[in-house]
């Protein structure tokens, strides 16, 4: 399936008194993600929203590794699980700058009417782009 990689660096603010990366982060780190993979294929997050498309997550899974630390750069592989329809299903890793595997973790998100607050299908312009 396909897949990009983003890049973070590690901020002090996003560290616990260990030094280590406090677990909420990685939340943001994989929205960061996920809108770079949109973009990779033409799709802005805010031109989904304008059309009244929205992408709540729905599930998300984590395992982690090893930590990160303040001021790693971080490679986030984002992989596309399947082909979506209401939902959009996604893995990721992350790496340091040693390429040490330092989390997985799965999102699962929901093409959501932003009007009528309902599940929708995939639409079909992002259907096209994942098949070229």
């Amino acid at each position: 399936m396909k897949s990009h990689i983003s890049f973070v660096k590690v901020r002090y603010a996003e560290t616990d008194q260990m030094g280590v990366v406090h677990h909420g982060n990685y939340a943001q780190y994989f929205e960061i993600a996920r809108i770079d993979w949109l973009q990779q294929f033409g799709v802005s997050y805010k031109s989904l929203e304008k059309s009244g498309i929205m992408l709540p997550v729905y599930e998300m899974g984590i395992k982690f590794l090893k930590p990160a630390y303040f001021d790693d750069n971080l490679e986030i592989v984002t992989h596309l699980k399947a082909i979506p329809n209401v939902k959009i299903e996604f893995e990721y890793e992350v790496f340091n700058r040693a390429k040490d595997l330092l989390t997985k973790a799965s999102t699962t998100l929901v093409f959501m009417n932003a009007e009528t607050r309902k599940p929708i299908a995939c639409p079909e312009f992002i259907l096209n782009k994942l098949k070229d």
